[in-house]
């Protein structure tokens, strides 16, 4: 049946009308969001719509294995942390649905992979193990079929000479990197890149937090002689990406849906068009749970964009008193 469904999330015209159809399936068979959904007292069968759905606190994946039945997953992808912090671990049990999902909504924003020379500047992934980015980043180079599309690490000469070798054929180029590497790129390089999208993966690494996005973004169109700088908004737990091109705004692709709810209440979806709380419905995730409260807040936009505007501080309310089982 998931394999049924996992086929039509991406062919259906509204993949959204399935919601509620996966909310069913996944509180059968996902132990953990079943005790979730039945301590909130909410009954599967009154859910109709995406806005009645349950989403589980993110958090989740740092304690408790987030998966529909069992199985042995293909791959499991980790989050960044420190020593004193918990990963976030998510289970795949079909890496085919995550690339289908990253070419396809790729594919819907830029067009195809091959046409551009995929540059990867991710040193701070690249040097751990089991990143969901890298394992995008990765095939899409391959995709790519360009000799020329690659990782960086810290070879920033190389790369800089790259560039402008790709300039000077007007090839199309991706470059895809994590933001403090960006800016210690352009802070070494002026360049004046026409042919290039510049995207951006979030990402500071503690570094220069004062700075705005708006103000980032500015230096980087400035150092790099780009329009605007592209961004991509996606995470461990998920299997989907939004983009943006340009100004903070981001657009999902039709799997995958943004809500915000209400700082104070989590279970207030009313906060359309104000800032709030991201909540994320991603129709990829058929094999662990496609509902999940983030601790991202965001803006939404009457069309369904929709802004990310930083970090909860903390989220007292989100485990509730699954967090000690």
């Amino acid at each position: 049946m998931k394999d049924q469904l996992a086929a039509r999330i991406f062919s259906e015209k509204d993949p959204m009308a399935l919601a509620p159809e996966l909310f069913r399936l996944q509180y059968g068979q996902n132990a953990l969001y079943r005790a979730y959904v039945d301590a909130l007292r909410v009954n599967p069968a009154q859910v109709n719509a995406p806005e009645q759905i349950p989403f589980l606190p993110i958090r989740f994946f740092k304690t408790h294995p987030v998966v529909c039945g069992e199985f042995e997953p293909e791959a499991i992808f980790e989050s960044s942390g420190t020593t004193q912090t918990q990963n976030s671990r998510h289970l795949v049990k079909d890496t085919g649905i995550y690339t289908r999902s990253f070419m396809d909504a790729f594919r819907r924003f830029y067009g195809p992979v091959e046409g551009f020379v995929v540059l990867g500047l991710l040193p701070s992934y690249l040097e751990r193990q089991h990143s969901s980015l890298v394992y995008m980043v990765q095939e899409m180079i391959t995709r790519s079929g360009h000799p020329e599309s690659g990782f960086y690490l810290y070879e920033h000469d190389k790369l800089a000479d790259t560039l402008l070798a790709l300039e000077a054929r007007r090839q199309p180029v991706l470059l895809i990197g994590v933001t403090f590497a960006l800016l210690d790129f352009a802070e070494a390089y002026r360049l004046n890149l026409r042919h290039t999208i510049v995207m951006e993966t979030g990402g500071m690494k503690g570094r220069r937090e004062e700075w705005t996005r708006s103000e980032l973004h500015d230096f980087l169109m400035e150092r790099l002689g780009v329009p605007a700088i592209h961004a991509e908004y996606g995470m461990t737990e998920l299997l989907s990406q939004a983009y943006s091109k340009g100004g903070g705004l981001f657009q999902c692709p039709p799997w995958m849906k943004v809500m915000v709810r209400d700082e104070n209440d989590p279970f207030d979806l009313s906060a359309a068009s104000a800032s709030g709380v991201i909540n994320v419905i991603d129709l990829a995730n058929i094999h662990s749970c496609a509902f999940i409260a983030t601790d991202d807040i965001g803006r939404l936009q009457a069309d369904g964009s929709f802004e990310v505007l930083g970090r909860l501080d903390h989220s007292a309310l989100r485990g509730c008193s699954l967090m000690v089982s």
